[in-house]
């Protein structure tokens, strides 16, 4: 037992630091005070590290939110976010008391992957006018548009503005966490680059008397909790947030549950199967700290794959590693959160552009590109969707298009005829034999030669309706009638097929 809490106490420690700085900048990222990410991750350490259905997992405020809590933040302000945060909690309560959380697994990688994607270009494209202390623009795509105007109004003329100083921290940022993750020494491999990244913005930052923005958190966290008051309530009957929501609740449980099969793998990796998720447990779990955190004012929560890779990484046995977590920020910001300030905003952004880009994850492009262009269409379309319109919107249109898809493969039917000198045919039947495909099933038996012998192959359908059984069955007596013979090579339809004609 002492073993196992050891080593629980410093894979804690080591997903602290990981989680510290992505805390922060997903907070200052989503429109949001610091202390707000802040408070989400305590929650997710102290109450859903306990309560979790995927024990090595770990919850906090994710990247992958940040676009959609920035708009309900933009459209609706602070009580009403933490409103519809509450009611995303209550909504994942029912999906987990209702065992719906196996049916998040069947949703399309494509779609969740083109919606990370989707997010990441986002996330990129806003940070990047936070890096030179610029202000994001209202729509995504006026933030990719005015990229080269924030480049060339920030960074020139080289006259040592404030803009200019931030974008150098920005630059150094990410410079420091692209050399550290490739470069650092092997006994401090449990240093994450992000927080290296970040230690050497302030140090510059301090050490310069830069006259950059730095992150604002108050001396007392607890006393400057903006609590969801109950005059918030009167929106529970607002059918506008329950749809929001929804869709907030929809992809904070697909997210979570995706990374909970993801540690699965992991751990299954390293040789232990004692430790799998529970996923309808792992949806409750998430909607309590939804529920806590609405109620709080802070950021919604999800499972992030990144701290609980480094959670299964450090070694952690239990869900206690989770737990722990949660109590290092909570000492970090009860203690020391003068520290915090001490970090300039761009540095920030700096890590959530590197943030972004992982999002977009080139892997998952070439994974698709094995199964075929239609993934590829599925995914784009979708990242597209979300960068153009909105989160919702982009998911939909990635939704749609796997139901066309399914609908298509499912009413597919390949049709091959193939004729020999001998007087023998074969055709060969492929997919589904529908009624949406009973003309062209019509017209290649109309091509049989009369009196020729025809060996018909089932090995490849999936399916037979009753219309294009009768008819194979019509076609069969007039041929047979006609001088020419059938021959049926799939056993369980010369069964089926006999018995229906006897």
């Amino acid at each position: 037992m002492s073993k196992t809490l050891a080593k629980d106490f410093l894979a804690s420690f080591v997903v602290f630091l990981v989680a510290l700085p992505l805390c922060l900048g997903i907070a200052v990222a989503s429109g949001m005070p610091p202390e707000t990410g802040l408070i989400t991750g305590i929650v997710g350490g102290l109450l859903v590290g306990l309560l979790s259905g995927s024990p090595l997992q770990v919850s906090g405020p994710a990247a992958g939110l940040v676009v959609l809590v920035f708009e309900l933040h933009q459209e609706h302000g602070f009580a009403a976010l933490g409103l519809i945060v509450m009611m995303a909690g209550l909504l994942q309560l029912g999906m987990g008391l209702l065992r719906t959380g196996q049916w998040f697994r069947a949703i399309s990688p494509a779609v969740v992957y083109g919606m990370l994607a989707g997010i990441g270009v986002l996330i990129m494209a806003g940070q990047f006018h936070i890096v030179v202390d610029d202000s994001p623009k209202s729509t995504g795509i006026k933030n990719l548009i005015s990229i080269p105007q924030a480049i060339f109004g920030g960074i020139f003329p080289l006259d040592g503005s404030p803009h200019e100083m931030a974008a150098m921290i920005g630059l150094l940022t990410m410079g420091v966490i692209l050399a550290w993750n490739s470069f650092r020494p092997e006994a401090l491999k449990f240093l994450p680059g992000p927080l290296m990244g970040l230690l050497a913005a302030a140090i510059a930052s301090f050490s310069y008397q830069l006259e950059v923005k730095h992150v604002n958190v108050p001396d007392n966290l607890l006393g400057n909790l903006s609590l969801t008051g109950l005059q918030s309530l009167d929106g529970l009957v607002n059918l506008k947030y329950w749809a929001e929501a929804a869709a907030l609740a929809f992809i904070a449980s697909a997210e979570t549950l995706l990374s909970a099969a993801a540690v699965d793998k992991m751990t299954a990796a390293t040789g232990r199967r004692d430790v799998r998720t529970n996923y309808d447990r792992e949806l409750m779990a998430q909607g309590a700290g939804n529920l806590l955190c609405g109620a709080l004012g802070a950021l919604p929560m999800t499972g992030v794959i990144v701290r609980s890779s480094a959670n299964v990484q450090a070694g952690a046995q239990t869900r206690l590693s989770a737990f722990f977590h949660g109590g290092w920020l909570l000492l970090t910001v009860v203690l020391i959160p003068h520290v915090l300030e001490r970090i300039p905003t761009s540095a920030l952004a700096a890590v959530l552009v590197l943030t972004g880009f992982k999002l977009v994850n080139v892997a998952n492009i070439k994974k698709l590109r094995e199964y075929g262009w239609i993934p590829l269409t599925i995914y784009f379309s979708t990242l597209i969707g979300v960068v153009a319109f909105d989160l919702l919107t982009g998911v939909l249109i990635g939704i749609a298009l796997t139901i066309a898809k399914m609908i298509y493969k499912a009413s597919r039917l390949g049709v091959k005829l193939i004729a020999h000198s001998s007087g023998r045919s074969d055709l060969y039947l492929e997919g589904s034999a529908t009624f949406l495909r009973l003309p062209i099933l019509a017209d290649t038996l109309d091509q049989v030669a009369e009196k020729s012998e025809l060996h018909i192959h089932f090995e490849k359908l999936t399916y037979l309706d009753h219309s294009c059984l009768d008819l194979i069955q019509d076609w069969r007596h007039t041929h047979e009638d006609n001088g020419g013979k059938v021959v049926v090579d799939w056993p369980r339809l010369v069964e089926r097929f006999t018995r229906t004609t006897a």
